[in-house]
């Protein structure tokens, strides 16, 4: 673990909540964001994280600055397939585009805590048993099965447990009322399509949890090196999601990309575990390797999927 100091945190939180601050101003009246104002905050949100990343750098040392970009690298990966589910939410409950950016920033919002939470957890765990990195290896080899055999969980925005949890609840109505998350009507107050759709990105944030926190930490058991890591990551998300709208499908080789890394990550798991385990003589993947290997991973699969257009059916 590395010694971080109380400013550092300071400095981290500062970032984020001002920076929410700014783009919930920014977009305070509903419109549909196109591709350059997506592509300008986009690159915004990879400027800070980048920003911060020399920052890690500069005050905790090689190593940390080296484990928080391969972390972060991770898991701007992971998040792709976040988007797809973003799209299918978007097109389950026909949210109209131009209120698409306000879902995604409460999404994203209750993303930060959860994530924060499960990997507190994990790194709590991590740290007494080091026996569970077996356990977490085991998860990504599965999530490397499903994806390679086409077996992916599907996901349906309806049926989704926060979804349902909703509807027990509070009532939600049928019509969309401007980008307004509750009505009343006949007296009472109820819930719009809105914030159903809010539930159903949370719902999705936790399944992806599933894969997202074993993988991270592979990278480091450092809590402020995988929570800021994440939260870089996590909010550029929305940015990334309204860049890449409509040209998803067109990246067809980056699951397969995503599985090979999902599989390097779970070795280097195994590898960890034995070396505190069974011996110190079993070698450990440095983070530059781990971060060398995602960058070479996603850039041949991105190249792949431009050089090779899947064949319409």
């Amino acid at each position: 673990m590395f010694d971080v100091p109380f400013w550092l945190w300071a400095v981290f939180a500062a970032t984020v909540v001002v920076s929410l601050v700014v783009d919930l101003l920014a977009h305070r009246s509903a419109h549909v964001i196109g591709f350059k104002e997506a592509a300008a905050w986009s690159g915004l949100w990879v400027g800070l994280a980048l920003v911060f990343g020399a920052v890690v750098f500069l005050v905790l040392g090689g190593t940390a600055g080296t484990e928080y970009t391969t972390a972060w690298l991770l898991e701007k990966s992971l998040s792709v397939d976040n988007l797809f589910v973003f799209a299918l939410i978007f097109a389950y409950f026909k949210v109209p585009r131009e209120y698409q950016h306000r879902v995604l920033f409460f999404g994203v919002m209750g993303a930060l805590v959860f994530r924060g939470i499960f990997l507190a957890a994990g790194v709590a765990v991590v740290s007494r048993f080091t026996a569970v990195l077996f356990v977490f290896a085991a998860i990504l080899f599965y999530s490397v099965y499903k994806i390679l055999k086409g077996e992916e969980e599907s996901f349906d925005p309806g049926r989704s447990f926060a979804v349902r949890l909703l509807r027990r609840f509070v009532p939600v109505r049928e019509e969309y009322a401007g980008h307004k998350f509750f009505v009343k009507e006949a007296g009472k107050r109820v819930a719009t399509p809105l914030l159903a759709v809010v539930a159903a990105i949370e719902a999705a944030d936790l399944i992806f949890a599933v894969d997202s926190v074993p993988a991270v930490l592979a990278v480091s058991d450092d809590t402020f090196i995988v929570y800021t890591s994440n939260a870089f990551a996590i909010l550029g998300l929305r940015a990334l999601y309204f860049m890449l709208s409509g040209l998803l499908d067109r990246f067809h080789y980056l699951s397969t990309g995503l599985a090979v890394i999902l599989g390097f990550i779970g070795v280097k798991l195994i590898l960890q575990a034995s070396h505190k385990m069974i011996s110190p003589s079993v070698p450990e993947i440095p983070s530059t390797v781990s971060l060398a290997v995602i960058v070479v991973i996603l850039t041949v699969s991105v190249i792949m999927s431009l050089r090779r257009p899947e064949k319409s059916r």
